[in-house]
């Protein structure tokens, strides 16, 4: 006789269905995502609906090996963030203390947790109001979270979003914002039984000291020649509901910036946690800064041009190239000038030859007259004359 019950065979299927496996996989996204929480700065992800961002939440904080706790923002009333006044037996000589909500009890007795803020966009403003306490001062009701707790939100554009709201310019300024998106591959091997499991970032102990003070020049550098990027609060509503440039956000980018140099994250990364706390605009200028900062010093080059090795992207090769021509402009001398010549050839021998057309012309008009013309010339006649007469070529 069969004892099974109507929807054992049902509880069968969902198990098969359930049962899948993962494998190693990259994601610049998680990576971000990670960095964020080690530095411990509140993120908000942004991403249409169903597109994985809660699944994200869970992998990580099994990974972190963090209790995760989830609440709906905008299904809750200001007081459950404020705290609800509970009256002692003398309000006037105790006071009038806020009870906290019970997860915000179970998270302080645990003394650790991933504190996860679901549909940020749809709570009303009273909410994201009294959620400002929570997110900077890490404050709900009477509790303080302790420093083992982590935050992260996750929001829907307003455009598919059920009745939503623009984030206020105060909570999104507390925020790194990260873009959400699906990978399609992930998707149809994930449903196949095969879905991801990304390595988390690991911070080197030996990098922490240089990371800290490769951050700070790089953020003070820019700062100091970029004064009108210090504070720039957007026009649109819509922007100010994003990322841009506050000292507060600065402060999460110098941060950000530390911990990414020290996990050795790819540029894609860094990319997405600085563009994500201060913005576009800033954000690529914070990047190409950067970028100059790691180019070679060109009395350096001068000096030993055998050893020299050259960026390898074009961008950064032309102005290394630009800078070499530059300082025998401002001191020039023949040892010198031969040396930039030999910079050239070696620019020419592993690089594209278009990029020594222009240092290569204005470094011969640098020439005196008793300056011996070096054999390196030659070397890069061919490759000039080539190029001029590839420009009206070009435009024929």
């Amino acid at each position: 006789m069969d004892n099974r019950r109507p929807l054992d065979t049902a509880a069968d299927l969902l198990s098969l269905l359930n049962d899948t496996s993962t494998e190693p996989r990259p994601d610049s996204q998680l990576e971000a995502l990670t960095l964020a929480v080690s530095a411990d700065l509140p993120v908000l992800l942004w991403g249409e609906p169903g597109i994985g961002k809660t699944a994200a939440l869970t992998q990580l904080a099994e990974a972190l090996e963090l209790p995760l706790t989830t609440v709906i923002a905008s299904v809750h009333e200001p007081s459950d963030f404020s705290g609800l006044p509970v009256v002692g037996d003398d309000p006037a000589e105790q006071g009038v203390p806020m009870a906290p909500p019970d997860w915000a009890v179970r998270l302080v007795r645990a003394g650790r947790g991933l504190l996860f803020l679901d549909e940020l966009s749809t709570a009303p403003p009273a909410v994201q109001a009294a959620l400002l306490r929570v997110v900077l001062e890490r404050r709900v009701g009477a509790l303080r979270l302790p420093p083992g707790v982590r935050i992260v939100a996750a929001a829907n554009p307003r455009s598919s979003a059920a009745d939503g709201w623009e984030l206020s310019p105060p909570l999104a300024n507390r925020f790194v914002h990260l873009q959400w998106t699906y990978d399609h591959d992930v998707v149809v091997r994930g449903l196949g039984g095969t879905w991801p499991q990304a390595a988390l970032p690991q911070l080197d102990p030996t990098q922490l000291p240089d990371a800290v003070t490769f951050a700070r020049r790089a953020v003070c550098g820019l700062l100091t020649t970029r004064p009108g990027l210090v504070h720039q609060l957007p026009k649109s509503e819509a922007r100010r509901g994003g990322p841009w440039p506050s000292p507060r956000s600065w402060e999460m980018t110098l941060r950000l910036v530390a911990f990414a140099t020290a996990a050795g994250a790819s540029r894609e990364v860094l990319s997405m946690l600085v563009r994500g706390t201060v913005g576009d605009g800033p954000g690529l200028e914070l990047l190409a800064s950067l970028d100059r900062m790691d180019l070679p010093d060109p009395e350096t080059l001068l000096a030993d041009p055998r050893s020299a090795v050259l960026p390898e992207r074009g961008d950064l090769r032309q102005t290394v190239l630009d800078g070499v021509v530059e300082a025998v402009r401002k001191r020039p001398e023949q040892a010198r000038w031969d040396a930039a010549w030999a910079l050239l050839v070696l620019a020419l021998e592993t690089g594209a030859p278009d990029l020594v057309v222009v240092p290569a012309t204005t470094l011969a008009s640098l020439r005196r007259e008793d300056w011996q013309v070096p054999a390196a010339i030659e070397r890069l006649s061919g490759a000039v004359a080539l190029s001029r007469r590839a420009e009206p070529a070009g435009e024929r």
